[in-house]
């Protein structure tokens, strides 16, 4: 049978090392896993007991608002005043999605169609590249961690492609390089972006992850950026929600209407249970963000004083739930693949290859800090013993 579409999908390198870990774990292995960023910490007491609560009133069970109820924008206005300063209109400017998948994959079929282009880090969260893409786009990926200046790269390629992009994608802090930027970053984006009339996107899944003093800040702090950007805010790691599915865009109004009106075809939003849960969790555990920002800073420190103590240099990430770590010398040849599976064959310690972010990942692998330190001590001796040819 002929498909459309996903014929184009690479093969899901993660499910290689996937596979490795579930036949290790067969055998008995006790395998960490640092792979996949999959947030163990639970969420706020408070949103699963108003989960329950509203879940038991059948009124909540019928179809909900696609757009997010009213009560949900409004919280999230209040969330972006209060932690980046940013006035938001709730009703125009502030959109409820399923996840942030979700929303950043419809935003791409309303921004894309074939024959136009965008600009995307690589490496980079896998959605970020084949968003576009899945909309019939092409896209011009823009090294990340080359030691260049990621703005005149951005400027440099703009110039130099054909048809000019409409859509700059980006995420900061960064997945999976970790790279962070300031205001003063947006603000150059912002400025470029009004002058060549270009719509940017950035997904800002991080923005409570900010490690030794460092504040994530929103695109949206940059002057005029209402006029040319939006902005993806989740709750999955700021809130340790993951399974909840709840994330919003906001920022330029015609944007955020644009999906909102894709979206009254393709859902009724959330189920609206979770809706009023994630609504009372925004209003009172406004400081549980701040909670896990401490656990994920510890374990950073466990994870990244524990390899540059076996020999595995890495300079500590100051942002996400991530550690990307450059391929010790002795194995670089291997290429991410096959290091990250002789981890799991010899170290029993699981991680995620560089490629699976893109062709410029391929000489790192990423750590996710989605274990406590007890069990990261635990890999860095598997690494110990397993990696031989480290020099510690």
């Amino acid at each position: 049978m002929e498909f459309r579409r996903i014929p184009n999908l690479p093969p899901y390198v993660f499910t290689i090392i996937d596979g490795l870990k579930v036949e290790a774990r067969r055998h008995g292995a006790d395998v960490v896993d640092l792979g996949f960023g999959n947030p163990d910490l639970p969420s706020p007491a408070l949103a699963v007991e108003k989960l329950a609560e509203a879940a038991h009133n059948t009124r909540n069970h019928r179809y909900s608002s696609s757009r997010g109820i009213p009560k949900l924008r409004e919280a999230v206005a209040d969330l972006y005043l209060r932690r980046f300063g940013v006035t938001l209109d709730p009703d125009r400017e502030v959109i409820a999605t399923i996840g942030a998948k979700e929303g950043f994959s419809h935003l791409m079929w309303v921004l894309l169609q074939p024959g136009d282009a965008a600009l995307v880090p690589s490496p980079s969260y896998p959605i970020h590249i084949w968003g576009p893409h899945l909309a019939g786009a092409d896209v011009r990926e823009i090294p990340m961690g080359t030691g260049h200046d990621f703005f005149e790269d951005i400027r440099s390629a703009y110039e130099y492609s054909w048809p000019k992009p409409r859509v700059i994608v980006l995420s900061f802090p960064h997945n999976p390089t970790t790279a962070c930027v300031d205001v003063e970053f947006f603000q150059r984006v912002v400025d470029f972006a009004r002058e060549h009339d270009v719509v940017v996107v950035h997904d800002n899944a991080y923005a409570e992850l900010g490690f030794d003093g460092y504040v994530p800040p929103s695109i949206l702090e940059a002057e005029g950026a209402k006029e040319c950007a939006v902005e993806l805010y989740s709750m999955t790691k700021s809130f340790s929600m993951a399974g909840w599915r709840v994330a919003f865009l906001v920022g330029n109004h015609e944007v955020v209407q644009a999906l909102a009106k894709l979206k009254s075809y393709l859902d009724y939003g959330t189920f609206q249970p979770i809706q009023i849960a994630a609504t009372v969790t925004l209003n009172e555990a406004v400081d549980y963000p701040t909670e896990l920002q401490a656990t994920y800073q510890s374990r950073r420190d466990a994870l990244c004083d524990g390899l540059n103590r076996i020999g595995w240099a890495i300079e500590p990430p100051m942002g996400t739930m991530f550690a990307w770590a450059p391929i010790p010398e002795p194995y670089r040849e291997l290429g991410s693949v096959e290091f990250a599976s002789m981890l799991v064959r010899d170290c029993d310690v699981a991680v995620s290859p560089g490629v699976g972010f893109g062709p410029g990942g391929d000489g790192h692998v990423r750590f996710a800090l989605i274990e406590n330190e007890q069990r990261i001590g635990q890999a860095i001796r598997n690494l110990r013993r397993g990696l031989t040819k480290l020099e510690s």
